[in-house]
């Protein structure tokens, strides 16, 4: 596995300024072991492709480090996270079109895999640089968690919170790797082959009074794209365990470099107006939550214009096969299919209950439904789509195995755009802190 060795460096230098600085550095630090059990079934029912299911059964291990900061204006830090994952049953059978478990040269699932990210950080007042491995959380790029292993990012990234109720992120990411692979890859857009190295993005969170805040975020992915986001969102407190949030979300998204050009290594895949493979595309949403004690009731509906599908960093068509798998700041990004195709027009629509109303602390469940229709593809158009999802979790609340969850899956989409699939994914989880 390649490592940043800026990033080693960086983490070396902080790690020895340990012996002259205070012991805030190792009073301040926190460890722990999180353990994640995940069995993944994905059930396509149509189609050509062979198998037409994929399940995988695994156990996975994750070292989670972070150390306080040197005593100081200026503090030093290092974090280190280790992800470790083992099979516990993946027949050669079962694997192919597997998004958890990486291949072996013969396509057969490995036995195990792991991999190491370091991340070197400093401090000065309110404001932190973080440099190495990332696992960002920003409407521009969203580090996906949806398998054993999470997808992680190698870059530098600056939060400053010196103004009040206003919090400034800007960064660059250079790498990434998938949630189902060891190795890094460049970066891509969906569909693009050719890698790119530099993803460079600035935005912020204005909080202009206590239930309203506002963003925009911008992002260029050298070769590839530009993309702006703008949101806003609202809380209006009704009465006591009563409130109504608005969450309203746009991206414009414009083709950049060698993708405007139409040099064909840059071109995305699926639907692009006049057949270019060029990136131009505007995604709105607005989504209403009503909240009701342990009721939540979700309504929305999205738009998607019809130049090109919307577009985030996606490396599944590179070749690395476990560099696949993303997620987006978009309520229709769901288990299977995330209703982001060109012109799709989608309505969508959630129930969610948390049981502590009810005296059972721990347990909750959420059902949601969206339907899309107006769908642009290359071989037609006004195709439709739908998908049902149904979650349920629970966490011990007491006794020796406190925390322990248990979380269900299921999903089950029926496509004109896409091979029809059920779903069901099933996890045990539990951390043990060492520090």
């Amino acid at each position: 596995m390649k490592e940043n060795k800026a990033t080693i460096v960086f983490a070396t230098s902080a790690l020895a300024l340990t012996t002259q600085a205070h012991a805030d550095f190792l009073s301040d630090s926190k460890a722990n072991l999180g353990l994640k059990n995940f069995y993944f079934n994905n059930d396509n029912r149509d189609g050509t492709a062979a198998p037409s299911k994929t399940k995988e059964w695994a156990q996975g291990f994750m070292l989670d480090y972070k150390s306080g900061y040197t005593d100081g204006q200026l503090g030093f830090g290092v974090d280190a996270l280790g992800l470790l994952g083992v099979k516990l049953d993946s027949g050669k059978g079962n694997h192919v079109g597997s998004s958890m478990i990486p291949s072996d040269r013969d396509n057969n699932a490995v036995d195990e895999w792991s991999r190491l990210g370091l991340t070197g950080k400093v401090k000065i007042s309110k404001t932190e640089l973080r440099l190495g491995t990332l696992l960002p959380k920003l409407p521009i790029l969203v580090s996906n968690d949806g398998r054993l292993m999470p997808q992680t990012f190698e870059g530098g990234q600056l939060t400053s919170g010196e103004f009040k109720d206003l919090t400034l992120i800007g960064g660059r990411i250079e790498h990434a790797t998938g949630r189902g692979s060891s190795d890094q890859t460049g970066l891509a857009a969906i569909g693009g082959k050719r890698e790119s190295n530099q993803l460079d993005f600035a935005g912020g969170d204005w909080k202009i009074n206590k239930d309203l805040t506002a963003q925009y975020y911008y992002a260029h992915l050298d070769n590839y794209y530009t993309q702006q986001f703008f949101g806003l969102i609202h809380t209006l407190a009704i009465a006591e365990g009563q409130s109504l949030k608005t969450d309203l979300r746009y991206f414009k998204t414009d083709s950049s470099g060698e993708n405007s050009e139409g040099t064909s290594a840059y071109r995305i895949s699926g639907y692009t107006q006049g057949n270019d493979g060029e990136i131009d595309n505007k995604t709105w949403s607005a989504a209403l939550v009503y909240t009701l004690g342990g009721h939540a009731l979700t309504a929305g509906y999205q738009s998607v214009s019809s130049g090109s599908n919307f577009t985030q960093l996606n490396q599944g068509a590179l070749p690395d096969k476990g560099a696949g798998g993303t997620s987006l700041y978009l309520y229709t990004d769901r288990l299977i299919q995330s209703f982001t195709r060109a012109g799709e027009r989608t309505a969508f629509g959630q129930y969610a209950y948390d049981f502590a109303a009810l005296g059972v602390p721990g347990l909750k469940a959420s059902v949601m439904y969206l339907s899309g229709n107006n769908i642009k593809v290359t071989t037609g158009s006004n195709q439709k789509e739908w998908e049902r999802d149904f979650s349920l979790d629970y966490a011990l609340q007491s006794g020796p195995l406190k925390g322990l969850g248990f979380g269900w899956r299921n999903g089950k989409s029926n496509s004109e755009a896409s091979r029809n699939q059920d779903q069901n994914r099933l996890i045990v989880s539990y951390s043990i802190p060492l520090l």
